[in-house]
């Protein structure tokens, strides 16, 4: 690196940040094992009153209230059940106070989950009169009420007396997009009666069909759950795990556990390829996704699915492969799409020693076909590469045809990704199916690091793939920067935190850069620091010379071969020197 002295008057401020080095604060890296919950997060929908077909399903993770009011004419009622609707609404037979007559309906993810997606069918109505007290409103709203998603007062100018069609439950004019700005853990639906002062009163006696004055109704809701943490694996054993030699149905036994959604299924790839899949509990039915999407991601009726734990004994058909060596990957995915690995071994097949029955290969989709055409790309990108910052979301897209342009519908797509790192294994993803047009889709997790996809299709189950496409990600290092205090003085210190956003985290931590410049200026760096095992890092600086002086600080992670990203680098931030 040149040395400062040949910097130029213009970069002369940020010269004077050399005369003291960066001093770590408790940046030691602790041994903890190795863990096998996923590095990223999953996401996986949750249908509410109605799914999109029209069927009713459960409210799970929705709760009415009324006790601000606690009136009798005060209604949070649940009708979903019988082809209904969640309803919050405030009766016409009472006067309702202003400030105090309250309903609300309101959705919190489990702990550690956030929404990162929401549409709702809703419809609602107001009565009201001219020269009342107080008004009828009804409103939704993201984390807090002031994050508001949409609001409707009788006394705004203009009046507005209500939105949607009553009449038809899924219209178009009943669906409503929940912003990403407005989603987090919470979500509520509130119906009151309001003013801008301290009392009022809203009427009654509107002569209403329903018996309300205000109401607004939620037909349905397809909720989009993000969960971080991923599943732990244990107590591995059965034939799979331990010989050498295998024939037949052979099984891996196994302890599962998930904070979150719960354990899903058992996946079995077999030489990078996804030959299995089995539910490992149904959890009395809940654990069964009841599809519908079109993001390739798993639905269900319940925030929380599938069982917290399980005691899995999973037998695997051998007779799916061919005879001889095969590197073979069990690993158990929660119902987000986390992943964790049972099993990762070299097996031999032996069925000729031992023959068994064989069952008629069963055809992969309608129309299966060893001729079949895939294509797979980026959705909104062109070519088989693509860049994209950190936390972005990417989406696979693709299409499944058989010779002659005939779409080959309900097919299991196989999709294998190998993050950008040394020593990587490569690890199955959920294997989205062929929908109408041969169509399909796979959304990778917001947090998904550099990797190579292998999408590919088998015409029989468990044969080999005729058709495959390679697809390369590439992802910049998302870090995290906090500087304090924002101004200083010649004496005092400024302290620098953060983490690393995206992991696995390089054994010993990982290098990252500190870099200045004066407002405008060229990038400079001044010190090197190492992260600590779980992406954290701390610094401190003590300015030496006196201001008047602005500088500009970021964090700059460079790639390196054991860290699945490519170069990227923090906001900046500015410090003003007194």
């Amino acid at each position: 690196m040149p040395g400062f002295e040949r910097i130029s008057k213009r970069a002369l401020p940020v010269a004077r940040l050399a005369a003291v080095s960066i001093a770590l604060l408790g940046a030691s890296v602790a041994a903890t094992g190795i863990s096998t919950t996923a590095a990223h997060a999953g996401e996986y929908h949750v249908y509410s009153c109605r799914t999109p077909s029209g069927e009713s399903a459960p409210v799970d993770g929705w709760s009415g209230s009324d006790a601000i009011g606690g009136k009798s004419d005060d209604y949070a009622e649940n009708t979903c059940a019988e082809g209904g609707a969640l309803v919050a609404a405030l009766g016409e037979q009472t006067v309702h106070i202003a400030n105090t007559d309250h309903v609300s309906w309101s959705f919190e993810t489990p702990a550690g989950d956030q929404l990162v997606g929401a549409t709702l069918w809703r419809a609602g109505y107001l009565h009201g009169r001219s020269g009342e007290s107080g008004t009828y409103l009804y409103w939704i709203a993201g984390p807090t009420n002031a994050n508001n998603v949409e609001t409707c007062a009788y006394a705004s100018k203009p009046p507005c007396s209500g939105v949607g069609d009553l009449g038809e439950p899924l219209s178009t004019a009943n669906r409503l997009v929940v912003p990403a700005a407005n989603l987090g853990a919470h979500l509520e639906l509130n119906v009151s009666c309001m003013t801008g002062g301290t009392t009022g009163e809203c009427q009654n006696g509107f002569g209403d069909p329903n018996n309300y004055a205000a109401a607004l109704y939620l037909y349905a809701a397809d909720l989009t759950l993000e969960q971080t943490a991923g599943p732990t694996a244990s107590n591995v054993g059965g034939e799979l795990a331990s010989a050498s030699t295998v024939s037949g149905t052979s099984d891996v036994s196994f302890s599962a556990s998930d904070p979150g959604s719960g354990v899903y299924e058992a996946v079995f790839s077999v030489d990078g390829q996804v030959v299995q899949s089995t539910v490992v509990n149904e959890n009395g039915g809940r654990c069964r996704n009841v599809g519908e999407t079109t993001d390739g991601l798993p639905a269900f009726l319940y925030v929380q699915p599938c069982p917290a734990s399980v005691s899995g004994d999973v037998g695997f058909e051998t007779t799916r492969v061919s005879d001889g060596a095969h590197h073979l990957v069990v690993s158990v995915i929660d119902a987000a799409g986390n992943a964790a690995t049972v099993l990762d071994r070299t097996i031999t097949v032996d069925n000729q020693a031992s023959p068994v029955p064989l069952s008629p290969p069963a055809p992969n989709g309608t129309h299966a076909s060893a001729q079949a055409t895939l294509t797979a790309g980026w959705k909104g990108a062109k070519g088989r590469r693509l860049s994209s910052g950190y936390g972005s979301q990417q989406t696979v897209v693709g299409r499944l045809t058989a010779p002659g342009g005939v779409a080959i519908e309900g097919a299991r797509i196989s999709v294998v990704a190998t993050p950008a790192y040394a020593g990587a294994k490569a690890a199955a993803m959920a294997s989205p199916l062929t929908g109408a047009g041969g169509r399909f889709s796979v959304r990778l997790p917001a947090g998904a690091s550099s990797r190579k996809l292998r999408v590919a299709y088998s015409p029989e189950v468990g044969a080999a793939a005729v058709a495959t496409q390679t697809l390369t990600l590439s992802v910049r290092a998302g870090v995290s920067l906090r500087i304090v205090p924002r101004t200083a003085s010649v004496g005092h210190s400024i302290y620098f935190s953060g983490r690393l956003r995206g992991g696995p985290i390089p054994h010993g931590g990982k290098l990252l850069v500190l870099e200045a410049r004066s407002p405008g200026g060229r990038w400079l760096e001044f010190d090197v620091v190492h992260s600590n095992g779980a992406g954290g890092y701390r610094a401190r600086y003590t300015f030496k010379f006196p201001g008047p002086a602005e500088y500009q600080f970021r964090v700059l992670c460079e790639a390196e071969a054991d860290y699945p990203f490519a170069t990227g680098s923090s906001k900046v931030l500015g410090v003003f020197e007194h």
